[in-house]
């Protein structure tokens, strides 16, 4: 078994496809109103966000992009004009991460973990 894709809801993909975009994620499928495909820039995993009137409530959805140069990556986004919660820094469980959500609400987690990411010294 191997992860295809993942889908979060938006209320507006007609807003949510631009952010999407200068993330790095490359469209692919553009089936509009309701739905939205794209290309992650490395892997075979895609990314989707489908229209929905309601969105999820509590803590919501959290979505992990692995960025190698993840420093270098959040200082292009940033020149971008992307707003971040949490710029990068070093996590207890041995993942660098950096924070944001989407226009809708869904938590944006970019991290590098390396080895770590299967292989932490916890591992069963």
């Amino acid at each position: 078994m191997n992860l295809n894709q993942i889908t979060v809801p938006s209320r507006d993909l007609e807003k949510s496809i631009p952010f999407y975009e200068k993330l790095g994620l490359k469209l692919i499928v553009k089936a509009m109103p309701r739905y939205a495909r794209f290309e992650c820039p490395d892997g075979d995993a895609t990314f989707s966000i489908h229209q929905t009137e309601k969105l999820p409530s509590g803590d919501g959805i959290y979505v992990y992009f692995e960025c190698i140069d993840l420093d270098k990556y959040v200082d292009e986004l940033l020149s971008k004009g992307i707003e971040f919660d949490e710029l990068p820094n070093d996590k207890p469980w041995l993942w660098r991460e950096a924070r944001l959500k989407d226009l809708d609400g869904n938590q944006i987690i970019l991290y590098y973990a390396g080895k770590n990411r299967k292989h932490p010294p916890w591992k069963i």
